[in-house]
């Protein structure tokens, strides 16, 4: 298959609200392209009726993906070029528009980014956290005991957090988060760049508060400060006997549960902020204990 026999597929970013943050290369080329296909076709044509566009448009989401894939793959095969959009932000960001990229790719057809906004980028910048390196989870699991399991490995977690949340979940996210990592600095924004557009900063503690009785609507991006450890005084583990007794405790229900030395260290260790040698030397001594 030749490439310039073919048509292109472009990657196009649009608005995450604010209807003019849409870039002059993402109209003109969802302006010239022979197809268009969105996430949501409804949705798209709200934008494509603001600029003035008429072009065929084909809904691509994570039900029909598979059929639609082929379609889009004709049209390419035949030398037609297709832009591929997402209800907002960046296409292929948890949603199922990577599984076109992939397709296309393996056919040896040029994929080509217009790069636009995206929420997670946007909330990040505003944050005033560190984000020269940050971790990004996307959507969390709906169950609860995922998202227990999530922050539990991401308790020390030094680079910057970010994720979604749906408005029905944060408060027990929020809580989740406050019970395995503890208090930490956090940001939570709503209905970025659109007119109720808001942003809440503070500890999770006190945003629990502030939204325990609030009705919240709209889509919300959380970012969450990153570890940092705590300076060794007078307060430190090492001189917590309550803290150690509790670690201790737990490390002798693992091994009655029959938990091998290094997963009884890392289960420890991602909860507290205990040295592993620590941990591992204690490990020793209740085994020789027990026998």
């Amino acid at each position: 298959m030749e490439n310039q026999q073919t048509g292109k597929l472009y990657i196009c970013g649009t608005p995450i609200g604010n209807l003019e943050d849409i870039t002059l290369r993402s109209l003109k080329t969802l302006r010239k392209v022979e197809l268009i296909a969105a996430e949501d076709t409804r949705h798209t044509r709200k934008l494509l009726n603001h600029y003035n566009i008429e072009k065929p448009l084909t809904s691509y989401h994570e039900f029909n993906e598979e059929k639609k894939s082929n379609t889009i793959l004709e049209y390419l095969i035949n030398g037609q070029d297709v832009a591929l959009v997402s209800d907002a932000g960046m296409p292929g960001i948890c949603d199922p528009g990577f599984q076109i990229i992939n397709l296309v790719i393996k056919n040896n057809i040029q994929v080509i980014p217009v790069p636009g906004v995206t929420a997670l980028t946007t909330a990040l910048v505003i944050s005033g956290f560190e984000i020269s390196n940050f971790v990004f989870e996307g959507f969390l699991p709906k169950k609860k005991t995922e998202r227990e399991k999530i922050f539990s490995i991401l308790k020390k977690e030094k680079r910057t957090i970010v994720f979604y949340e749906s408005p029905n979940r944060i408060k027990d996210t929020l809580n989740i988060i406050n019970e395995t990592i503890g208090d930490r600095r956090i940001v939570i924004t709503r209905e970025l760049t659109k007119k109720f557009e808001e942003i809440k900063r503070g500890y999770i503690s006190e945003i629990i508060n502030e939204i325990c009785c609030q009705n919240i609507k709209g889509e919300l991006t959380v970012v969450l400060e990153g570890f940092k450890k705590k300076e060794e005084g007078a307060d430190s583990w090492t001189e917590n006997t309550e803290l150690a007794d509790e670690i201790k405790k737990k490390m002798k229900n693992y091994l009655k549960k029959g938990y091998y030395n290094k997963d009884i260290v890392l289960l420890i260790t991602s909860e507290y902020d205990v040295p592993k040698n620590w941990v591992y030397q204690n490990i020793i001594e209740q085994r020789n204990q027990a026998f």
